[in-house]
């Protein structure tokens, strides 16, 4: 026979909070709370799903880089474009 825990919704709701604000993984923050990293995957899961906007106005670490990323290919571009239009103005004039 196994011996299951309890856990109040209290201490689920916590355990929630913490792998979500700070932003660590589950395998890391279930040994430290003492609770199975499969249960506690489980509570973050039902949590996701109950509050999906939750999720969608925080970038994690990759995404934030991802953007940083492509603002930076973006600004680039910009400056190609302008530049180009620079010098094909400069050779359509000298050709008049």
């Amino acid at each position: 026979m196994t011996n299951r825990r309890k856990f109040n919704a209290e201490f689920r709701a916590e355990a929630v909070d913490l792998v979500i604000s700070s932003g660590r993984p589950v395998a890391h923050v279930a040994p430290e709370i003492g609770v199975v990293e499969r249960t506690l995957g489980n509570w973050v899961r039902l949590w996701k799903e109950e509050h999906p906007e939750a999720g969608a106005a925080e970038l994690g670490p990759v995404e934030w880089a991802k953007y940083k990323a492509l603002q930076a290919e973006n600004a680039e571009l910009k400056r190609e474009i302008e530049f180009l239009g620079k010098v094909s103005a400069f050779f359509a004039a000298k050709q008049r």
